[in-house]
């Protein structure tokens, strides 16, 4: 029996001092002078030969968290041929504690047995003088005095390469002797030696063993707090912990000394998140910059004095960009904003190549600036605080966030709802900064600006962050432009258009109405924005199934279209399609095909044939033959429809999306489930990634993907999915959104499959009564929800139930869309499949003629539904022992879903397995057999051994099999 369960594919048309070296136990022995020149007490020679004035400082206690892989890299580093490795990170990131860790591991003793020597570059610039002393310490060389820096160097590693046994040597913090530090590197064969240098810039000429140190992992970052406040006080919050870790940007100086801070005395019952609030002054705050630093840490700086270190080692030029990327929110930043925001400032005078070659170089040296990919750039949390700062006192203040807020008006401007989630991340952030800024100016510039915003949140189906903005944008207009205005008219379109999205159609209606009303007055009844807002009336009338109010509004903004734009404008083919796609949605395909190639044609000549415009009427005239079975006519247009799209937007875009989901649901038609299933999947993946886990579309592709599994019978990987399809619409949606009824309706018609019948019929009766609210008694969809609520009943065997509401659902489908429709067909069909299951087979017959007729007359000769109507009219003759009758019947069904959906597909099986039961009933044995066996075949490859109806036919031909004998 035919089911109208609504399960088939749907289709939708961017640092401080270190510690000083001191002996442990002991006096130290050496007087170091700013000429390098050292004097030696070898009175006591214990102390010469037990101490070391260079040992590395300790490591902090409690360990190193979320560094052990950098340790494993480091190690391997420094077993590599070359003697020289280089630690580089930003300020703040644990560059000295990793080398300090090293330094005390057993690794590192076992590597080196000669020794480890650390020199803190930062504590003095000479380094030279430092090298000195410590090879006159440890290897009693003597230097002469009269040399200049590089000889002594030079005479320094001389003396080295008497060493036979490796040693590690560690120069912390070199920045600032970037340009200059390879004058500092040992020869290439002085092979006893390591050198470990810390920078947190990356010398002009890059150092082959460099290992780039970036911020700790979430995880990481959580048990470095958790080591200083306890594990229980994280426990306690571990929501506010993980968003506190995530707002100091996982950098280990920040955690410590935000952690230092709660475990205070005076702080120990501060909340996690009241921390949060205080730290809205980030870098500012005393908790990341304090007075003293705490004495439970090894660093000797807060989190500004290691960022200042790095600034004041910039150029102006350099701390203007940075300046400049300080105005920036909180995103990844496209360097082609940065060079907008300079020729607004530069003017002529503007040159990109020292911008980006010279000063944008410079932050990427520092660990200022992060590479994302190509002319994308990021920045720490903290350090776009500071950058922010520096901008506040920055000369050119007022200038730098004019230039910002005119790029991003521009900006505003090109916003479109195809814009891909990874451009809404680029530009999203920056353009909520645009509009904080520009919040005091009132002005219809913030009015445009605050509706962009809004499209741009609408565009990746984030309805409830765009509804608040639309109406700021209404009501600002309002205020300045006065209620009788275009812009006013533009913004309630909007805001009906957003509620049109979310289905609530009731306050869609009267903005519509007040938008066409509102243009007419003020721009005549012949103008293209009447136009507009006719197309777009017509569109929610269509949606609620009221389509006797839609065709007139089509029309009519189809022949102003024409009238006003001549017959070759784009506006009319979008018009053309339009109407086309209600004809469509009547049934009434021989007015829609006409229209859907016109609309093609008009495109191809206008547009050129490599237009994404082209790749939509391309979809919808394939989905038009879709409808009518016409599967090899519409499957060379889907496959156009995707290949151009894929050409034209690259294969990262949500209409790829959309035309690998069309492709696949023709071939879950055809039960071509194998094809269907990697696209369903693909399309799934692809809308995940471009517009977000939580979206619509992900919802639409679960519950394709879903429908799909649910057809092949592998109900166990279909229930999630339905379920999942479910909670997004309802999140997304709320739970007064058609979407939700379909997905209602969906999840039902798996338990009803699975005979899970008191599961499916709550779910049945909540879908019936969503879109009766929502679209009213008289909508096609409550006819199709009536219908499966009355299957239900009549797979029980509720007869006395089922009966009224399949007359229902007939009589509102006749009513709504004529008697000359597809569903009034499947209507007929049903009603006949009751009465059928009664024996009440004089009703029955008239009614499955009357299916097969009107069937033939709309979908042609060659149709699924016309073998799905042979097949039922067969089988009620089969019931009354009208052999003879039934027999051609079930052959010609057979026959029909042979040539339309291929030799393996279930409904071929099912054919296949009811002919042969006709064959049985006759004791026709031999002939019955092979049939059953070809059932069996077909049915066990498409849907699997576990089917139920792969159950059913076995169970069959088992029967005849012992029959047969």
């Amino acid at each position: 029996m035919m089911s109208d369960k609504n399960a088939s594919s749907e289709s939708w048309n961017v640092a401080g001092n270190a510690q000083k070296n001191i002996f442990e136990g002991n006096t130290a022995p050496i007087i170091k002078d700013t000429s390098g020149n050292v004097t030696i007490n070898y009175a006591n020679r214990e102390s010469f030969l037990s101490g070391n004035p260079f040992k590395p400082p300790l490591p902090r206690e409690g360990g190193l968290f979320g560094r052990k892989e950098d340790l494993e890299r480091l190690h391997n580093l420094l077993q590599s041929g070359r003697n020289v490795c280089l630690v580089s990170g930003m300020g703040g990131v644990g560059k000295t504690e990793l080398a300090r860790f090293y330094a005390a591991s057993e690794d590192c003793k076992t590597l080196f047995p000669g020794g480890v020597f650390y020199i803190d570059v930062r504590s003095g610039k000479d380094l030279a003088a430092d090298l000195v002393v410590l090879t006159k310490y440890h290897f009693k060389g003597e230097i002469q005095h009269d040399l200049s820096p590089q000889q002594k160097l030079m005479a320094c590693w001389d003396v080295w390469k008497r060493q036979t046994d490796k040693v590690l040597l560690i120069l912390d913090d070199l920045s600032g002797l970037g340009k200059n530090v390879r004058q500092y590197l040992p020869p290439s064969d002085l092979v006893t030696v390591r050198l470990l240098m810390t920078s947190r810039e990356t010398p002009d000429k890059p150092i082959p063993q460099e290992l780039k140190l970036e911020v700790l992992l979430p995880s990481a970052a959580r048990e470095l707090l958790s080591s200083i406040i306890g594990r229980q006080r994280v426990d306690a919050e571990l929501q506010e912990t993980d968003k506190l870790c995530e707002e100091l940007g996982y950098l280990p100086l920040a955690l410590e000394l935000v952690g230092y801070y709660l475990d205070d005395e005076d702080y120990q019952e501060l909340s996690l998140s009241a921390m949060r609030v205080k730290l809205k002054e980030k870098v500012q705050h005393p908790s990341l910059s304090p007075e003293d630093v705490p004495m439970g840490m090894k660093a000797t700086r807060g989190v500004q004095a290691a960022f200042d270190l790095s600034w004041d080692e910039l150029t102006p030029q350099a701390k203007h960009l940075a300046c400049v990327l300080g105005a920036f929110g909180d995103a990844a930043i496209h360097w082609g904003l940065v060079t907008a925001i300079y020729k607004i400032l530069q003017g002529e005078s503007f040159s990109e190549d020292n911008l980006k070659d010279r000063w944008l170089k410079s932050l990427r040296k520092l660990h200022l600036v992060r590479t994302v990919k190509t002319d994308i750039y990021n920045l720490h949390p903290l350090i776009r605080d500071y950058l922010g700062e520096q901008l506040k006192k920055h000369c050119q203040y007022s200038e730098i966030k004019q230039a910002f807020c005119d790029v991003f008006s521009n900006v505003a401007r090109k916003v479109d709802q195809s814009i891909a989630l990874e451009t809404f991340n680029l530009i999203e952030p920056h353009l909520k900064k645009m509009i904080a800024w520009c919040e005091g100016n009132q002005d219809t510039q913030l009015a445009f600006s605050l509706n962009q915003l809004a499209l741009l949140y609408y565009s990746q189906g984030r309805y409830e962050q765009a509804e608040p903005l639309y109406k700021q944008a209404l009501e600002l207009r309002k205020r300045l432009l006065g209620d009788n205005h275009p812009d006013v008219a533009s913004s309630l379109n909007n805001l009906a258009g957003l509620y049109y999205s979310q289905g609530r159609y009731e306050q869609a209606e009267p903005l519509y109405k007040q938008a066409l009303e509102l243009r007419k007055r003020l721009l005549g009844d012949n103008h293209p924005d009447v136009a507009s807002s006719l197309n777009n009336l017509a569109g929610l009338y269509s949606s609620q199934g009221r389509y006797e109010e839609a065709e007139p509004l089509y029309k009519q903004a189809l022949e102003l279209r024409k009238r006003l734009l001549g017959d070759n404008h784009p506006d009319v083919a979008s018009s053309l399609n339009n109407l086309a796609g209600l004809y469509s949605s009547q049934g009434r395909y021989e007015e829609a095909e006409p229209l859907y190639k016109q609309a093609l044609e008009l495109r191809k000549r206008l547009l050129g044939d490599n237009h994404p415009n082209v790749a939509t009427s391309l979809n919808n005239l394939a989905g038009l033959y879709d409808s009518q079975g016409r599967y090899e006519e519409a499957e060379p247009l889907y496959k156009q429809a995707l290949e151009l799209s894929k050409r034209l937007l690259g294969d990262n875009h949500p209409d790829v999306a959309t035309s690998l989901n069309n492709l696949a649901g023709l071939y879950s038609s055809q039960g071509r489930y194998e094809q269907a299933e990697p696209l369903y999947k693909q399309a799934l993946e692809l809308s995940k990634r471009l517009l977000g886990d939580n979206h619509p579309d992900v919802a639409t592709s679960l519950n394709n993907l879903a429908a799909l599994y649910d057809s092949q019978g592998r109900y166990e990987e279909a229930e999630p999915l339905y379920k999942q399809a479910l909670e997004l619409s309802k999140r997304l949606l709320g739970d007064n959104h058609p979407n939700v009824a379909t997905s209602l309706n969906n999840l039902a018609a798996l338990y009803d499959s699975q005979g899970r019948y008191e599961e499916a019929e709550p779910l049945y009766k909540q879908a019936l009564e969503l879109i009766k609210r929502l679209l009213g008694d008289n909508h096609p969809d409550v006819a199709t929800s009536l219908n499966n609520l009355a299957a239900l009943y009549d797979s029980q065997g509720r007869y006395e139930e089922a009966e009224p509401l399949y007359k229902q659902a007939l009589e509102l489908r006749k009513r709504l869309l004529g008697d000359n429709h597809p569903n009034v067909a499947s209507s007929l069909n049903n009603l006949a499949g009751l009465y059928d299951s009664q024996g009440r087979y004089e009703e029955a017959e008239p009614l499955y003629k009357q299916a097969l007729e009107l069937s033939k007359r709309l979908l042609g000769d060659n149709h699924p539904n016309v073998a799905t109507s042979l097949n039922n009219l067969a089988g009620l003759y089969s019931s009354q022992g009208r052999y003879e009758e039934a027999e051609p019947l079930y052959k010609q069904a057979l026959e029909l879903r042979k040539r339309l959906l291929g030799d393996n597909h279930p409904n071929v099986a099912t054919s296949l397995n009811n002919l042969a039961g006709l064959y049985y009933s006759q004791g026709r044995y031999e002939q019955a057999e092979p049939l059953y066996k070809q059932a069996l075949q077909i049915c066990e490859q498409t849907l699997g051994v576990a089917h139920p109806n792969s159950i059913t036919i076995g169970g069959n031909y088992a029967q005849c099999l012992r029959r047969g004998r």
